[in-house]
């Protein structure tokens, strides 16, 4: 006498069936000599990057606060060019709309003007132990090592020359 599988005892038999079968290959792989924790290390972890959280405009300076940190799922990479680490983005500014939940590409960010349109700075050319100061003023803005315009506030020629760090603009012979 034959009797009938119930269709609980059938899914039962398969969900078992189902494990034993997803565990074989960790088995077959630790015979060739690498355990299941070894083979579970050596698979990388998702990539942590950072997104906005909300739209960032041109211009605006980029915060901590703007951003969120997401977990890529794994086997997943970013692209190349995407700023998503804290130190290249904290204090930079978007030189284009950021949008929530999107890559920010390197070449949307830029550091923050040092010397802005129209200030007055100040000019050194050193030439060995010569120094020369004057005082111009800035024809576009800059930031640390930009090549920008002045023009000299004196003689009124225009001078192209590097933004330093301390904000002067350092001047070549030409």
């Amino acid at each position: 006498m034959i009797l009938p599988i119930s269709c609980s005892a059938f899914r039962r038999t398969a969900l078992v069936l189902a494990l034993v079968a997803g565990g074989m290959p960790a088995v077959a792989q630790e015979s060739a000599g690498q355990s299941a924790t070894q083979i579970a290390a050596n698979q990388a972890a998702g990539e942590v990057v950072l997104i906005p959280n909300r739209v960032i405009y041109p211009g605006e300076t980029i915060e901590l606060a703007a951003l969120k940190e997401v977990t890529l799922i794994p086997g997943k990479h970013k692209p190349d060019a995407v700023a998503t680490l804290a130190e290249e983005l904290n204090g930079k500014v978007a030189k284009r709309t950021l949008l929530p939940g999107r890559y920010i590409p390197t070449n949307a960010i830029r550091d923050a003007w040092l010397v802005e349109q129209g200030a007055a700075v100040q000019v050194l050319f050193t030439a060995g132990t010569l120094t020369i100061s004057a005082t111009a003023v800035t024809l576009q803005p800059g930031a640390a090592g930009d090549l920008i315009k002045v023009r000299n506030s004196d003689s009124g020629k225009i001078l192209s020359g590097t933004v330093m760090e301390d904000g002067t603009i350092r001047v070549s012979a030409s």
